[in-house]
């Protein structure tokens, strides 16, 4: 006892000193003293110290008993003063709260927000070039209508867990050389709600949810594309503890079209004509996603010749315009031809030179469609 410090020197005030001015010389002192923040080598005892003085000088009983007798009860008997039987870091926390030293704390489980949901919807290229409407039918999780979400069989209702007495947390004091330290943790009885349910609910089993299908109805906007996503708020699983339910997403898969490709929003589609439209030229139907439509091909037309149609394409994700068709020009040489055929064209080839030319090579059909869109 000899070798106890004053507790008004340890805090740094007078003996007529306020509660209010004891608290603000424990806050000055606990900040610069608390190991988590201090370097000084003695900042352990230090703090420890001032924790202890706190504990007697901030209550009132033990801060009279104190001013009468000092560190000694009444014949030197003692009154207990051992700052051992109480943690300093708890009460580190009382004044302070959490200031982020490292101190593990949890509190009672509050609300959180339901899980996510997917859905994969496919649709047909015209779908997804022009937009729909699509009825779907999702399974989630929902409020039990039996316990209303409770979890307890109707006519009962949860209680305080009396593990944590409500809170949510336990605490567990450990004791080592350097002290007392105090672990917070969720309760595993309540797992951190604060209540219990002595009489689950038959229906849900005590969850408070059970598994039902619900129609959807998606409205999907024109010129979506493969992997593109639609947020549906608050059509997920429902959250816990009043929480906010979470979202669906529909994820979109187009099928492929029979003869149209498609690069971003334009579209190709292969045109075969045969050496006469190729030299004379000639109109030709073409295929658009809505009807055909009538197309002059130049004379001289080259195989491979790209020719563009504006505005013939997807129409652009949300916003105004469409992209456009190209159409990739095959020319079909005839590998079956009847004599009459045959003395056409070798009249033909009497009149055109019959030399031989190494040329180079012809690009491909991609190059030919990335020339045509400037890439």
């Amino acid at each position: 006892m000899a070798n106890k410090r004053d507790y008004y020197e340890v805090l740094g005030v007078d003996r007529s000193a306020s509660p209010d001015e004891i608290k603000r010389a424990y806050r000055q002192l606990a900040r610069q003293y608390h190991p988590d923040v201090s370097e000084a080598a003695d900042a352990e005892a230090r703090f420890k110290e001032i924790n202890e003085a706190y504990q007697v000088l901030s209550d009132p009983q033990k801060r009279m008993a104190y001013d009468r007798f000092g560190h000694n009860g009444p014949g030197g008997a003692g009154f207990g003063f051992d700052f051992g039987f109480r943690d300093p870091i708890e009460i580190f926390q009382e004044v302070f709260g959490d200031l982020g030293f490292g101190m593990r704390t949890s509190r009672r489980a509050g609300p959180r927000r339901g899980a996510d949901l997917r859905y994969d919807l496919r649709l047909t290229f015209e779908e997804a070039a022009f937009g729909c409407q699509k009825e779907i039918e999702v399974t989630r999780l929902e409020g039990c209508p039996e316990c209303r979400g409770s979890g307890a069989e109707p006519g009962t209702n949860p209680v305080r867990c009396s593990e944590c007495n409500g809170s949510g947390q336990v605490r567990r004091v450990q004791h080592s050389l350097l002290g007392s330290f105090v672990n917070v943790s969720t309760c595993p009885t309540c797992q951190g709600a604060g209540e219990t349910i002595p009489i689950p609910c038959r229906r849900c089993s005590g969850s408070g949810k059970v598994p039902a299908t619900r129609k959807l109805t998606v409205n999907i906007p024109a010129g979506v594309d493969s992997g593109t996503q639609i947020r549906l708020a608050g059509e997920g699983e429902l959250g816990e503890r009043g929480g906010p339910p979470g979202n669906l997403y529909v994820v979109l898969e187009v099928e492929a079209h029979p003869f149209f490709r498609r690069r971003g929003d334009d579209l190709i589609v292969e045109l075969r004509i045969n050496v006469a439209q190729a030299a004379l030229g000639a109109q030709v139907a073409v295929p658009t996603l809505e009807q055909q439509e009538q197309f002059d091909i130049p004379p001289g037309t080259q195989a491979g010749t790209i020719f563009r149609l504006r505005g013939r394409g997807v129409p652009h994700l949300k916003r105004s315009g469409r992209g456009d068709l190209l159409i990739l020009t095959r020319v079909e040489v005839p590998s079956r031809l009847t004599r009459e055929q045959k003395e056409l064209f070798r009249q033909l080839a009497a009149t055109m030179d019959g030399e031989s030319v190494v040329e180079i090579k012809e690009p491909t059909f991609l190059e030919r469609v990335r020339e045509a869109l400037g890439l």
